[in-house]
């Protein structure tokens, strides 16, 4: 009987729960605190900090399958997604550890058991791959594999030696590969092909890769042994579900039949014909990256990750065109993809709605500008084959993306349809240039203070913040560039930036010297204190008192606690499908992103800010505790979705109002926050909305400024606030009668004036030509003057010229007789006119304006008119 893939995924968790592991749960897909990775690309990514020596977990061994993307950087399997059998932008990776336990011996053992006793898979198509140093891996295969020992290969850095990166930690692997026999391979007969294993043969595929991270590599490249040796291991999950069921493809397999099932019933197409078999692939790969991506807060964007998920999108949406889809189809996938897998990753079903919802928009707005796109790369490529060039140029190719959205893939895609490449290397230096344009400044950075300097040993970064501001303390380390230090004390009162709220701030002083601290920053479960020396040159001594700014952090308890208000009450007014999607909490402000379809009214806005501010009358008690993970969820705990939760987690609970995992400072009370004032309310992306507010006294200031405000007008009016809206709508009608009143005085105005500047006219050939200073008090004045002349003239041209704020503004209008018989365009004469006086201009045939900066230049550009009115005629 075969195994669903359900089924196969539990038997490894259930295999090695059995050998004391714990199993864990996936990490997000989208790493928050991880600014070097845009996705989680490997099962190891939630314990590098363990591998760096920064962090440590209350267990030794640990199983889970991992939410994965590989997409961009070293990991960037986008280009193969659709064309092979195998490759995916978003997979499960199958993976168990040892933090310091097992090793080689256990690891090897464990991974054959499963694949042969458990899994049943035939001894005789399995490979085993080992470094090329690693005497001790291939004796233990020979040892209890009993297979082939040519099935034994030893292979160089390129395939068997994992490292984290330059430096850090790194050792050999050892790899489980499987031949699929030589139906597989669609390479058979390409010159130079050999089927083999790591040949990049399709026969060949790789199974599961045992990483033995032993070693750490300096900055000289030197290896040096760890204290602790670890295992790290991957197993892809579709690839041994399609082993193990038996399938040709991936595609094949119960993960993703009913997606393409549902593709087909959409589009009419059958996901077996050879010419739509790769579209069908595509968008059934890219649309369980997307649902998982945008679940753990990821959106859309012209930047990082939301560019990179942009480019998932509009790539499925322009095979989705193969299929004949033209209208947007992708985010009706969603729901597909949410039955197959909430009951491993049940947020994906919790964030559906939102999901779908943000899919849905991106599609519109690509669909709108698709069809222009693709017009204008297909005049591109004519153009290139014309000039007997194979190339899109790159800054081509940098216009489709920076003004149809187009990533660079998708037009090397289409320009491969056309037998044509991109010419990358143009692209990326038009897109150097543009980000060289937009950089802003960087803010100070830890990293900049130099290496470290030991001052004490012992166990550090010990957060004792929740209960205290101030604390005796010891520095374990220090690193200091100038005036500026990074300090790491064996325990801290100052809170370090996580979960939206920003770091504490503050004073460190000892023997000689004060550091007055800017900000606290977390890296694995280190707290770095990062600041400038106020006093003394240098920190000699490790004894210090560390103080967080009381004011500061109250301010920001304040706010963090106005959040778990405002969340609550948004679900109230709008409705359950709103959830928190990002927040900023600082002492000055709190920003709260959540998921909502459409902007709020403004008896909403009003409701929210009435909810909260009642129950901060009622002054409701702040508890904080710490609980099991299954025991909050069990009571009904809000969890943010994109948060990393352990075993024990720590519960805010506001009364019986509001309960949020949360390890943020908060208020003891919520009659501390004074009061909550909304000041903003925007969206961002598709689905998303942002509200900015304030509490305490910055909301306190803000009713002073409005109440100011108000009392001024009352003044300046003369009349009570009662009736200010009343009087204020009063003025703007007087204000817009005032103006029509106006405009038709110009009318009649440029009535008068036209019959005087029609007898300034010259004869050009067999038509009237009138170019001329006015003197006028705006350009929509202008406007009018030269409609009016347009309609004067039976067949004719008029030219004219006027300064306003010292800049000179040109119009120039055409007959239409002129424009059919004479080809003549207003743009064109314009343009020309306007260059004498260092401008340029242009608009449509009929009429045209420009702008100059030469006012003494006016009339002489003015005088050229009648000829240049002649010369574009003749020519």
């Amino acid at each position: 009987m075969t195994l669903k893939a359900s089924e196969i995924r539990q038997s490894f968790l259930d295999f090695f729960a059995g050998l004391d592991h714990k199993i864990v749960p996936s990490a997000p897909v989208v790493p928050m605190d991880d600014p070097t990775l845009l996705f989680t690309n490997a099962g190891m990514n939630q314990f590098k900090d363990i591998f760096l020596g920064t962090g440590k977990r209350p267990y030794t061994r640990a199983a889970d399958t991992q939410k994965c993307i590989r997409v961009s950087g070293k990991h960037n399997d986008l280009e193969e997604v659709g064309f092979d059998t195998y490759h995916h932008t978003f997979f499960e990776m199958l993976g168990n550890w040892s933090f310091g336990d097992y090793y080689k011996e256990e690891a090897i053992a464990w991974a054959w058991e499963l694949v042969t006793k458990i899994w049943d898979l035939p001894k005789a198509q399995l490979w085993a791959t080992v470094f090329r140093e690693d005497d001790e891996a291939e004796n233990l295969w020979k040892k209890m594999a009993g297979i082939n020992k040519s099935q034994i290969l030893r292979f160089d850095e390129k395939d068997n030696f994992w490292e984290m990166g330059e430096t850090g930690p790194c050792g050999p692997c050892s790899e489980i590969h499987i031949d699929m026999g030589e139906s597989f391979c669609d390479k058979k007969g390409e010159k130079g092909h050999v089927c083999g294993v790591n040949t990049g043969c399709p026969r060949f595929i790789e199974l599961w890769n045992l990483v033995f991270i032993q070693f750490n590599r300096d900055e000289s490249g030197a290896l040096n042994p760890l204290p602790l040796r670890h295992v790290d291991t991957g197993l892809g999950f579709e690839r041994i579900v399609s082993v193990i069921q038996g399938k040709q493809s991936n595609y094949d397999t119960d993960l993703f039949k009913p997606i393409l099932d549902h593709i087909e019933d959409m589009t009419g197409k059958s996901s077996q014909d050879s010419k739509t078999v790769s579209a069908f692939r595509v968008v059934a790969d890219h649309i369980r990256a997307l649902t998982f991506a945008i679940t753990d807060g990821a959106l859309p964007s012209n930047e990082g990750r939301g560019y990179v998920l942009r480019r998932i999108l509009r790539r499925a949406a322009r095979y989705g065109r193969n299929l004949g889809m033209h209208e947007p189809f992708i985010y009706k996938l969603v729901s597909t993809v949410v039955d197959q897998m909430e009951s491993v990753f049940p947020e994906i079903g919790e964030r559906a709605a939102h999901c779908t919802t943000v899919i849905k928009a991106e599609e519109e707005r690509f669909n709108e500008v698709l069809d222009r796109g693709i017009g204008l790369f297909e005049s591109i490529a004519v153009d290139v084959k014309k000039s007997g060039q194979t190339s899109i140029p790159g800054k081509e190719a940098f216009r489709l993306y920076d003004t149809y959205g187009f990533p660079l893939d998708l037009t090397e895609l289409m320009a491969r349809e056309q037998g044509l490449s991109v010419d990358n290397k143009a692209f990326n230096e038009e897109m150097d240039r543009q980000r060289e344009k937009a950089r802003e400044s960087h803010q100070f950075s830890m990293e900049n203070t130099g290496e470290w300097q030991i001052l004490s040993k012992g166990d550090d970064s010990v957060f004792v913040g929740y209960e205290t501001l101030s604390v005796e303390a010891e520095i374990r380390k220090v690193r200091q560039k100038g005036k500026q230090v990074s300090i790491i004390l064996d325990q801290t009162p100052f809170y370090a930036e996580s979960g939206g709220q920003v770091g504490d701030r503050g004073r460190i002083t000892g023997d000689h010297f004060a550091v007055q601290v800017e900000d606290t920053q977390k890296q694995g479960d280190l707290i770095i204190h990062v600041g400038a020396l106020t006093e003394g040159d240098s920190i000699a001594s490790s004894r210090v008192t560390a103080v967080v700014e009381e004011d500061l952090r109250l301010s920001t308890a304040r706010n963090h606690t106005s959040t778990h208000l405002l969340h609550k009450a948004l679900k109230e007014v709008l409705g359950d499908h709103v959830n928190q999607a990002g927040s900023l909490v600082s002492p000055n402000r709190l920003r709260f992103d959540f998921t909502h379809f459409e902007s709020m009214t403004d008896e909403q806005i009003d409701q929210v800010e009435f909810i909260v501010n009642k129950h901060v009358r009622s002054n409701h008690a702040v508890s904080k505790y710490i609980t099991s993970y299954n025991e909050a969820k069990e009571k009904g705990v809000t969890a943010l979705f994109g948060e990393k939760y352990g075993d024990q987690v720590r519960v805010i609970q506001i009364d019986d109002y509001s309960m949020e995992l949360c390890g943020g400072t908060h208020i003891d009370r919520t009659g501390e926050i004074g009061y909550f004032r909304i000041v903003s309310e925007e969206g961002i992306a598709a689905g998303v909305r942002r509200i900015e507010a304030e509490t305490g006294r910055k909301a306190d200031a803000l009713l002073r400024r409005e109440k100011h405000i108000l009392t001024n007008l009352e003044k300046r009016l003369k009349c009570q606030r009662d009736e200010l809206d009343e009087r204020v709508r009063t003025i703007m009608d007087d204000r817009k009668e005032i103006e029509r009143k106006y405009k038709k005085l110009q009318k009649s105005s440029a009535v008068s004036d036209s019959d005087d500047l029609l007898k300034k006219a010259v004869t050009v050939e067999d038509f009237r030509v009138i170019s001329t200073s006015l003197k006028i008090d705006s350009v929509e004045h202008l406007r009018t003057l030269g409609d009016r002349i347009r309609e004067k003239l039976d067949s004719g041209v008029g030219i004219f010229g006027a300064v306003l704020e010292d800049k000179v503004h040109f119009i120039c209008v055409v007959t239409d007789d002129l424009i059919r018989s004479r080809k003549l365009k207003a743009g064109d004469v314009v343009r020309q006119v306007a260059q004498i006086a260092d401008g340029s201009g242009g608009g449509k045939p009929h009429l045209a304006l420009a702008g100059a900066k030469r006012v003494d230049k006016m009339q002489e550009a003015l005088d050229a008119g009648p000829g240049i009115v002649r010369e574009l005629i003749s020519t």
